[in-house]
């Protein structure tokens, strides 16, 4: 059994994919930014006049990116203590895994999920931060 999972209460996906697939009792996340849902945003982003990058906020974006998991867990039926696996991608490991790593204790406090922390060079859109997460629920 296969389902596919499309919601509104997170960000539209970025390309050709749904936001989640569940098979049998896993449920895969395709990759979730800290964009807002609606209006795509992304929090903590300052940009020049020219419309340049120049700063960002990970906590902003940890904060959002965690929201938006959680609404996609939601939306397929399943809760924060069902993830098992968590894969991050981070575009400064130097720079934002500090930050990074003390509100992901604080938010995944019980939840004895796996977990992976890679740093990157680039992410398709202008964010520092992507989750890509797998939960296991019951039918």
């Amino acid at each position: 059994m296969s389902d596919v999972v499309r919601t509104e209460q997170a960000p539209a996906p970025v390309g050709a994919y749904p936001h989640a697939r569940r098979v049998g009792d896993l449920l895969f996340l395709s990759g979730v930014g800290p964009r807002t849902p609606g209006t795509n945003a992304i929090p903590g982003n300052v940009h020049d006049d020219g419309g340049k990058l120049v700063a960002y906020d990970i906590e902003a974006q940890c904060r959002q990116v965690f929201a938006n998991v959680r609404a996609v867990l939601e939306a397929s039926g399943a809760q924060w203590t069902d993830l098992v696996d968590v894969t991050v991608y981070l575009t400064d490991m130097a720079r934002d895994f500090a930050a990074y790593n003390k509100l992901y204790a604080e938010y995944f406090a019980g939840v004895d999920a796996c977990r992976t922390t890679l740093g990157i060079t680039a992410l398709p859109t202008p964010i520092a931060i992507e989750l890509k997460c797998i939960a296991a629920i019951k039918h």
